[in-house]
């Protein structure tokens, strides 16, 4: 069976982008491939997070995994800090990594430009540790967003660099899914682009169930149609949307309809998708609070995590010493 790694990075909550794009993804993939699923903790130092915020950063991410349908039975989830023999194939990367190719990456030079006072040596040797954790596992795929293809680049140079510099054929080069072709796009609720943190036009999992009516209520909207079947706007075609991904097909007919002959009234629309968005939302936050309650439980999907990315993780070390040459 191959093998499968995403990391999450412990940037906040869940939005309903989130779960309609990656979550439902990984959901499916836990099925079908074996799966390792890590909060990648270690990524964050490189905005100097406080050590509150990595450990609760940690705990809502794991919660709301697990909370909408990762399986700890099917799928290996983890917090990246508990896997210590990453960062030991993070030095060995960082061997035979250049500097000239490091600071071309985009990202980093993108990071250089909204932090300049914060140009960090983990900024500089992203590609590098994101290299360990994906080869670690000698994963095979990688689900990422187009964003992130160049440093996926990077991995598979690293896993091709060692092959040739050690001449074995020891790490397979992983592949990229790009499953945002596939997930559903959410759209944001402010006329345009899609669902977003940074955009602050985001819906979140945990939102309760006046925030989410008074989000919606907030959303953009136009002048209304001037004629009978006229094309919707942005803002409307993003309101439609939403419909059609968490009401009935009868509740977007109607509003379609309402829209197409000129009578709808957006406010009456607005009411119906927050409604139906609580309806949907509050089952899945019901159970992210549960979960986040559950100290126990919590601490036992985290143990057995570590435990079984340490054992991956372990015999890739034991042979990568053996490989470089260095004492068992």
């Amino acid at each position: 069976m191959e093998t499968v790694l995403s990391g999450i990075r412990p940037t906040g909550n869940l939005h309903l982008g989130n779960y309609f794009g990656a979550v439902q993804s990984f959901i499916k993939l836990q099925h079908e491939y074996n799966c390792f699923f890590f909060i990648a903790d270690w990524h964050s130092l490189t905005t100097h997070p406080k050590p509150e915020n990595i450990r609760k950063s940690a705990k809502t991410i794991l919660a709301e995994y697990l909370a909408c349908g990762i399986d700890p039975e099917k799928a290996t989830i983890y917090v990246q800090s508990d896997v210590h023999e990453v960062l030991e194939l993070y030095l060995y990367l960082n061997m035979n990594a250049y500097l000239g190719e490091l600071e071309r990456v985009t990202s980093f030079k993108e990071k250089v430009r909204q932090q300049p006072d914060n140009i960090n040596a983990g900024l500089l040797t992203y590609p590098t540790l994101m290299a360990a954790d994906i080869i670690i596992h000698k994963a095979n795929k990688v689900p990422v967003g187009k964003d992130q293809e160049q440093n996926m680049e990077m991995a598979r140079k690293f896993a091709r660099r060692f092959n040739t510099m050690y001449g074995v054929e020891y790490f397979p080069e992983p592949a990229s899914f790009h499953l945002s072709e596939k997930a559903v796009k959410v759209p944001g609720l402010d006329g345009s682009g899609k669902m977003g943190k940074s955009e602050g036009n985001a819906i979140y999992l945990v939102d309760d169930e006046k925030t989410i009516k008074k989000k919606v209520m907030k959303a953009v909207t136009d002048a209304g149609p001037t004629e009978p079947n006229s094309e919707k706007s942005e803002p409307i075609a993003n309101l439609f949307t939403m419909l059609e991904i968490v009401s009935s097909k009868e509740t977007y007919d109607y509003f379609n309809e309402k829209y197409n002959d000129c009578s709808i009234r957006y406010g009456d629309l607005k009411k119906q998708l927050a409604e139906d968005i609580n309806a949907f939302c509050t089952p899945i936050r019901e159970h992210i609070l549960e979960i986040s309650a559950d100290d126990a439980y919590m601490n036992k999907v985290a143990r057995i995590g570590a435990e079984k990315a340490t054992e991956s993780a372990s015999k890739t070390i034991r042979e990568v010493r053996e490989i470089i040459g260095f004492r068992p």
